[in-house]
């Protein structure tokens, strides 16, 4: 039986290099293309694949939220999600979002072709290592107005951007990343952010 899937990647080079590599296995045929998030719900209802494999960073719908949307509409396609890197919160944001592989870019190419087999399979596919991460990394502590603060911080905006975005006063919004600072046990704000993102949390 053919492995219908629908390929999204932003990287025009890696998008061709991975469907020309999937061209190669004569179990699986790339039925769809794309580059864009907001086209992977629309592009799966017309072309019906058994496998979206995913990259994260997509433009417009990022490829976690593009992966929910999917599963609701349409539970039978399976996603693989695809990323270059292994935060442990992203993984679980992943199994939330219904994912059934999650898979790093750097794994060898032979993987990414069985990992498809297997997700098509019904069965649940990830990298060990990052398993392991996960399990170790503990859950966010910060909630989640904190977390709505510190993106949009880590986004570049200003206390008082933040403040009229979220309707909050400023001094709130100071409180919110004091508190994410002192869970997060960081130096200061910048160092929340990059705690929060290796994480996967923001």
């Amino acid at each position: 039986m053919t492995i219908r899937v629908l390929l999204a990647e932003d990287m025009h080079m890696v998008r061709g290099a991975l469907v020309a590599l999937l061209g190669l296995e004569e179990d699986i045929d790339v039925i769809a293309e794309l580059a864009n998030g907001d086209e992977i719900v629309p592009a799966a209802l017309r072309h019906k694949p058994d496998v979206a494999v995913i990259d994260i960073d997509l433009a417009g719908m990022d490829g976690l939220t593009a992966a929910g949307h999917l599963q609701d509409v349409m539970p039978e396609c399976r996603t693989l999600i695809l990323t270059s890197l292994g935060r442990p919160g992203t993984f679980r944001r992943a199994l939330a979002a219904g994912v059934r592989g999650f898979l790093l870019k750097d794994a060898p190419p032979s993987q990414l072709a069985q990992a498809i087999r297997r997700v098509a399979q019904g069965e649940r596919v990830v990298d060990p290592d990052l398993m392991v991460a996960a399990w170790d990394s503990g859950d966010n502590p910060l909630t989640e107005r904190e977390t709505e603060v510190l993106r949009l911080a880590a986004d570049g905006a200003e206390v008082t951007e933040i403040a009229g975005r979220l309707y909050l006063s400023v001094g709130t919004v100071r409180n919110y990343l004091t508190s994410a600072v002192v869970k997060l046990n960081a130096r200061n704000r910048l160092d929340a952010v990059r705690i929060a993102r290796e994480a996967g949390w923001v």
